[in-house]
């Protein structure tokens, strides 16, 4: 094989037209070339592999040996192009390709399946995948260009660019016969006889439901912590105490009455803002995460009820 004469998309279609139509004419026919130029096209070829691959005759063209052994391989070797131009194009419309995403757990867990099946359902061929962290981790995903977008609460950062995209609020839920719930509506200093349940003492609804107590100046009657939003609503349903929680995680139990929402009266609403976060420098969106970014733009007008999107 000559390695100085490197092989050509060009030459590959000329050889397997040629083997097609049995004939020079016929390939040049095909491929709306002249014979000059398409004789041309495999004689490049044959020189770039260091043999003949055809032989030609006044019936037509037929393959040697060594035409025999490379045909499969230009027949993969097209295959796989034409593959390729497609995933091409499907990425530039936005019906195929690949989004991966980071998301914060609280969102990852009770946002983004709706979001995700909204959008799977228009792009079928997207490839989807989660990576699910902590808002600092999704920051640093974001950064090291390891996730298209970052779903997450608002972090400061000189080389990160966000928007809104909703508010939650957090709600103090208890077991459906708790005498809170009968009330439906206390004052803070009533829970200072509960035992409150915390949720993952690495993330900020940890410290800041410690902080509503601590500026009330209430101590609970006793903490019970647990390392995910899960358990926690377990716990409040097996009478072990009562729970703030982000209402998007509370609204299944909330609508089937095992988990009962209880208003403090004297308490200001606590909302966490989750916004939308990419790299300063990623430039105009992709197609797919555009449409990633409609879909959830889209789904605002559907939650009347917290989270509260933002627009």
């Amino acid at each position: 094989m000559n390695h100085e004469e490197p092989l050509q998309l060009a030459q590959l279609e000329a050889f397997a037209a040629v083997v097609r139509a049995g004939s020079i004419s016929g390939a040049a026919e095909e491929l709306f070339v002249g014979q000059p130029a398409l004789t041309a096209r495999i004689q490049a070829l044959e020189r770039a592999i260091g043999t003949s691959l055809l032989v030609r005759g006044r019936t037509g063209s037929r393959l040697t040996e060594a035409g025999r052994a490379l045909l499969p391989y230009v027949h993969r070797a097209l295959t796989a192009v034409a593959a390729g131009r497609r995933a091409v194009d499907d990425v530039a419309s936005g019906s195929g390709g690949r989004l991966t995403i980071g998301a914060a757990p609280a969102v990852s867990t009770y946002v983004l399946p709706a979001v995700l099946h909204r959008f799977q359902q228009e792009h079928p061929r997207v490839q989807l995948s989660v990576r699910s962290g902590h808002s600092e981790e999704v920051l640093g995903m974001v950064l090291r260009e390891e996730v298209d977008v970052g779903l997450m609460r608002p972090i400061q950062h000189a080389e990160i660019i966000t928007s809104p995209l909703y508010e939650d609020q957090l709600v103090l839920v208890v077991h459906r016969g708790h005498e809170f719930a009968s009330h439906g509506e206390i004052r803070m200093h009533q829970m200072a006889s509960e035992h409150l349940i915390l949720f993952d003492r690495t993330s900020s609804y940890h410290e800041l439901t410690s902080s509503i107590f601590r500026q009330a100046g209430i101590a609970p009657r006793g903490y019970l912590e647990v390392d995910n939003i899960d358990a926690a609503k377990r716990m409040v349903e097996q009478r072990l105490g009562i729970a703030l929680l982000p209402l998007t995680s509370v609204q299944a139990e909330i609508g089937t009455g095992r988990l009962a929402p209880v208003t403090v009266a004297d308490m200001a609403p606590v909302r966490r803002q989750i916004v939308v976060a990419r790299r300063r420098d990623a430039g105009t969106p992709s197609t797919i995460v555009a449409d990633f970014l409609g879909t959830l733009d889209a789904l605002r007008p559907d939650r009347e009820r917290e989270p509260r999107f933002l627009g």
